[in-house]
């Protein structure tokens, strides 16, 4: 069955605020990127079907902004600490643990667990995935709890200069 992993990283956010890192927020440049990385996504018709993000503030609000772009109900929107500064074992166990009729997921969180994550699929692996880059697995695969076992097909990666 093709199954569509998409692991994108959370837009630009601020250093300027004294919050606790979970709440920084994302900058004006943030909130512009993800918004755009989600309309190149959409008119590629790359559309997930489920959100799953870090509790970070950054994160979080990069998945709203891309969801509503993508017209995706907000009951799709799952949080999962597992992905607040994850490692590759904490992503693989959010993945797990996706129900197989979902076909399609994105996941949002932080580096340096998703450029990791991401050069696991990609032929030739990147030093950074940056913000509000997107990297799309499109995959052979039975189910989620299988995905190291899984043929990647493509793999698209789109990020925010590609596009300036």
């Amino acid at each position: 069955m093709q199954r569509k992993l998409f692991i994108i990283r959370h837009g630009k956010s601020s250093w300027e605020s004294i919050v606790a890192d979970i709440d920084r927020p994302l900058t004006e440049k943030g909130v512009k990127d993800a918004g755009q990385i989600a309309e190149i996504l959409k008119q590629k018709k790359l559309l997930p079907e489920a959100i799953y993000s870090s509790p970070a503030n950054r994160a979080l609000h990069t998945a709203i902004i891309m969801s509503r772009a993508w017209e995706l109900a907000d009951q799709n929107i799952h949080i999962s600490n597992d992905l607040y500064l994850p490692e590759s074992s904490d992503i693989l166990r959010v993945i797990s643990g996706i129900p197989d009729e979902t076909t399609s997921v994105a996941i949002y969180g932080h580096n340096p667990g998703f450029t990791q994550f991401a050069n696991r699929f990609m032929k030739e692996p990147v030093d950074n995935v940056p913000t509000a880059g997107a990297v799309v697995v499109t995959m052979e695969l039975d189910s989620w709890t299988d995905l190291v076992n899984a043929t990647v097909t493509d793999v698209i990666f789109e990020f925010p200069k590609n596009y300036r």
